[in-house]
């Protein structure tokens, strides 16, 4: 009989008085300072267009607030609207967890289109950016959902099934870290060598589009069944937003393809 792993991690961090510091913060807030950098790293390689290291800061700050936003209320209205619209108070508990990475991705592309009038700068330009660099945060959140024990997987026998105690004593497939793999290492390596060179405006995004939702209709099996999830032709409601992320990326691509390079090689620094 195999021995399994049972869940004991905390999503605290630290116990600071009446403060709790919790893991979901934590990472999101990481994947940001990790985000931003990147950003100065290719504004220095002359591939991101804002013109000072203090408008990358100011973007983030859109970008991040649209991603809160959109991936609470994505998260809230997507997958449990009857619930949060009869108990609208707890959609502000972002802290408990509860992040959809669809309604982040409207609510980041809300933001960044707002910045992007501000400062003249093409949207797109500003998405692609973005999309390269939230590849590390997607990972981090993942891993922040397994230390919480939310979104976890199907009842398996796998050698490395583990026990949520706070569901059952069964095991299941630990989906947060396959989707930590796929949205944050796998997607990650596939954007990097999309970017090391100038692309068109769209490129990337079209790219992260297309290769997201591939990877998560890969990975959506692997989640518990719920009838908060259930979608219908067979698919999950997270299966069917991304085959419309998927679809969203190709049309980008196509797009894509009739734009001009924003910034010529011999133009970088």
């Amino acid at each position: 009989m195999n021995s399994y792993w049972v869940h004991d991690l905390d999503p605290v961090l630290l116990h600071l008085g009446p403060l709790d510091i919790r893991w979901y913060g934590v990472m999101y807030v990481l994947g940001l300072f990790i985000a931003v950098w990147w950003l100065g790293k290719r504004q220095e390689k002359g591939l991101f267009a804002l013109p000072k290291k203090e408008n990358i800061q100011d973007m983030a700050f859109y970008g991040f607030l649209g991603i809160l936003i959109g991936g609470r209320l994505g998260n809230c209205f997507l997958y449990n609207a009857p619930y949060f619209l009869t108990h609208p108070v707890d959609i502000i508990k972002v802290w408990e967890g509860g992040m959809s990475f669809h309604g982040g991705m409207v609510g980041a592309a809300a933001g960044l289109w707002l910045y992007g009038r501000k400062m003249k700068i093409p949207f797109m330009h500003l998405l692609d950016n973005t999309a390269l660099v939230s590849t590390v945060g997607l990972g981090l959140g993942r891993v922040a959902n397994f230390i919480n024990g939310e979104l976890h997987g199907k009842v398996t026998d796998v050698a490395w099934a583990v026990i949520f105690p706070q569901v059952d004593n069964l095991p299941r497939h630990p989906v947060q870290l396959y989707q930590a793999f796929t949205d944050g290492v796998v997607l990650l390596l596939i954007m990097f060598l999309f970017s090391r060179k100038p692309r068109k405006n769209g490129f990337l995004s079209g790219v992260f589009g297309v290769s997201y939702g591939i990877l998560r209709i890969i990975t959506e099996p692997f989640r518990a069944e719920d009838p908060v999830l259930s979608g219908c032709c067979g698919l999950t409601k997270g299966q069917i937003y991304s085959v419309l992320t998927l679809i969203a990326g190709i049309l980008i691509l196509v797009w894509s393809a009739r734009q001009e390079v924003v910034m010529k090689k011999e133009e970088q620094a």
